[in-house]
Parts: C-alpha cells; sequence; structure tokens
C-alpha cells in the first residue's frame, strides 16, 4: 500500500485527539474503519506508531517521525486545495463568496443583515453545524471563509494550525430554561438545587456541552436523569414540564417558557471567531459584535443580569476602546486578559427595520455604565 494525503491527515487526528474514537468522529468515518486504517498504515511503514494505553493513544518513537513529515505535507496540501477553492468560489460573473460557519446563535439573523447591506455584491452563504471543531476545521481546508463557534468551558477546542481567532465575549453564562408554570420561575436567579427532582436534556452531539453539564451538576452534588435530544425536542419538552435544559443567555421566554440565570453561572462559553487571515476577521468581526449586543438586548434576562454583574463599568471600559484589550490574532493563542462584560441598558430608541440595513455598531450596541 502507498501512503496518501488522507493517510497523514488521519495519523495527524489520532495524535492531535489521542483517542482513536475521537479521531474517528473527527475524520467523519467509524472507529473500526479507522483501526483498520492504522494498521494498514503501520503494515506499509514497518513499524508500531501509536502505542495503545488505558488513557488513549500516544506516538511512539517511530510514530513520532513519522508524525514531524506528515505535518508538513497535510499543512501544504491544505493550503492548496484552500487557494483552489477560495479562486472555485467565485461565480463566473465574478461576484465575490463569503462562506460563514456557525453553531446556534441568535445573533446570526443581524449578522447576516448587516453583512448584506455593508457588502451589498458579496453573496453570503450559511452552514450551521453543533460541532464547533467540524466548522473550524472546514475553514482550515477552504470549505468556509469564517466560523463562529462557541467553546464550552472545561472542553477546548481544536484550533487547527494557521487559523486566526478573535474572542467576542471571553466568558458568556449560560441560563436554564424551564416551564413558565416550575416553582423556580418565581425566583429572578435560580439555584441548582431547585432543579434537583428535574430531568434534564443535553444534545451529546454539541461539542463539550455534554461534558459541561455533567461537571456542573456533579459539582452541585447533583445526580438527576438526563436526557438526549436535540434542542429543538428540549425546547417542546421544557414547555411541557418534562425537562429542564441549559440555554444561552440571549434566549427570548415565550408564554409557556421562561429564561433564568443560574446562581454562581457554574457554566460559561467563549464565543469566538475564526478564519484564515485577520483580513477575513476584519471585514466580518464589527457586524458580529454588534449583532451579538442586539440579541442580548432582546433578552430581559441577560439584561437584568448584566446590570447586576457589573454596575460599576463606565463607558470608557468599553471592550476594545483601549490598546491591549482585543484579544490576540496570533493563531492559536488565547486572550489569557478577562475582557470586560457590557452592561446592557434598555437601548433609547429602536433599531432600524431590518429591510433598511444597519445602523453604525454604536447605535445598537447596550450602553455601558
Amino acid at each position: 500500500m502507498e501512503l496518501e494525503v488522507r493517510h497523514l491527515r488521519a495519523l495527524c487526528a489520532i495524535a492531535d485527539t489521542g483517542s482513536l474514537h475521537k479521531a474517528a468522529r473527527q475524520l467523519g468515518m467509524s472507529q473500526p474503519s479507522l483501526t483498520t486504517q492504522l494498521r494498514r498504515i503501520e503494515h506499509a511503514v514497518g513499524g508500531q506508531l501509536f502505542a495503545r494505553e488505558r488513557t488513549g493513544c500516544r506516538p511512539t518513537p517511530l510514530g513520532r517521525v513519522v508524525l514531524s513529515r506528515a505535518r508538513p505535507l497535510v499543512v501544504e496540501m491544505r493550503a492548496l486545495v484552500t487557494e483552489a477553492r477560495a479562486t472555485a468560489a467565485r461565480a463566473d460573473d465574478g461576484t465575490p463568496q463569503l462562506r460563514i460557519g456557525s453553531t446556534a446563535s441568535r445573533a446570526i439573523p443581524g449578522w447576516l443583515r448587516r453583512l448584506r447591506h455593508r457588502m451589498p455584491g458579496t453573496e453570503t452563504s450559511l452552514q450551521m453545524d453543533v460541532s464547533a471543531n467540524a466548522l473550524l476545521q472546514m475553514v482550515a481546508a477552504g470549505q468556509l471563509d469564517i466560523a463562529f463557534v462557541h467553546e464550552v468551558e472545561g472542553c477546548p477546542l481544536r484550533l487547527p494550525d494557521g487559523l486566526r481567532r478573535r474572542v467576542l465575549l471571553d466568558r458568556e453564562p449560560q441560563f436554564v430554561s424551564l416551564a413558565a408554570d416550575h416553582p423556580a420561575t418565581r425566583k429572578d436567579v435560580v439555584h441548582l438545587t431547585d432543579l434537583a427532582e428535574d430531568r434534564w436534556m443535553v444534545d451529546p452531539t454539541v461539542d463539550g456541552e455534554w461534558d459541561g453539564l455533567q461537571r456542573m451538576l456533579r459539582e452541585a452534588g447533583l445526580n438527576p436523569r438526563v436526557l438526549h435530544g436535540d434542542y429543538l425536542t428540549a425546547a417542546t419538552l421544557v414547555a411541557t414540564g418534562e425537562v429542564v435544559t441549559v440555554c444561552q443567555p440571549t434566549s427570548v421566554a415565550r408564554p409557556d417558557m421562561a429564561v433564568r440565570p443560574l446562581a454562581g453561572d457554574p457554566l460559561g462559553v467563549r464565543l469566538l471567531v475564526a478564519a484564515r487571515t485577520t483580513a477575513e476577521l476584519d471585514a466580518v468581526y464589527g457586524e458580529l459584535e454588534a449583532a451579538y449586543w442586539e440579541a442580548a438586548a432582546e433578552s430581559p434576562a441577560y439584561q437584568g443580569w448584566l446590570l447586576g454583574s457589573r454596575p460599576d463599568m463606565r463607558p470608557d471600559d468599553r471592550p476594545g476602546d483601549r490598546p491591549g484589550d482585543r484579544p490576540s490574532d496570533r493563531p492559536g493563542e488565547r486572550s489569557t486578559t478577562p475582557v470586560p462584560i457590557p452592561v446592557a441598558v434598555p437601548v433609547s430608541a429602536p433599531p432600524p427595520p431590518p429591510d433598511l440595513g444597519p445602523a453604525t455598531s454604536q447605535d445598537l450596541r447596550p450602553t455601558l455604565l
């Protein structure tokens, strides 16, 4: 058997994840198929590349040598494909394309609206996915230009080599959605112990969310029954009182469903946007930031949390207004300085109708106190 780029990509995935199971999921194949492929690769190179241990897979000395040569080749092939796809992405008439990928967010409609009006000659496409890691891989492979994703606390994402990222919010607290007639809704802030008798629902296909929920409940000393299901199903079951579920703070309550902050903010996510170049980030970041805070301003629960969390914030404390506030764009580097959290208050003037396009970011961004 001759080694191909797909074989080298598989070796890199196993090394990066430390697990055949996780690598198979990342590569979109079954674990038995990946195990068989690894055996053939090891037969082709003449030795064992990974030591199988109880904690996962660890490269052998031979594996480290092969990986040191494989990684540059995979990166070069990715760059070749990226350049070719970027060229092919333009229509015959020269219309530029903007391919966006995102995990679920209420900021998406406002973001697309703003981009459409700021770049009227650009054809924008959107691909939603529950896996932030899959979207980041698609950006690295040239299948997407931009990815807006969330990283669950304690479950770091795998940022592919060569990508640049910018943090929109260093820590977004996660709220809880529950039936409107649930006894806990009598409080403005819900304690996890108030939900000790409830069943929870989580979508295990969303990167990090199952682990994040389990850790949150374990630290609270709770061991409730947890059901698996997508969040559309979860919303239906929440409304009927069957389950409670973690939700984004920008979620808006309904007559049959309430949204509340959790006491102590036991679970948070980092919101970030990634691209292959800083220029691509600069082209979309301002519109995304404005759209996010517009969505935040539409959620009374989030408004209340923001007002209560940072009552001492002054106008000159706005993130990004001072040198050094904006997280680094260098590949793989994460912000180590906490990003100040804006405090949202009701906007005095109503936002423009969707068909009129966006005003400036300052018009819709929540005011800082």
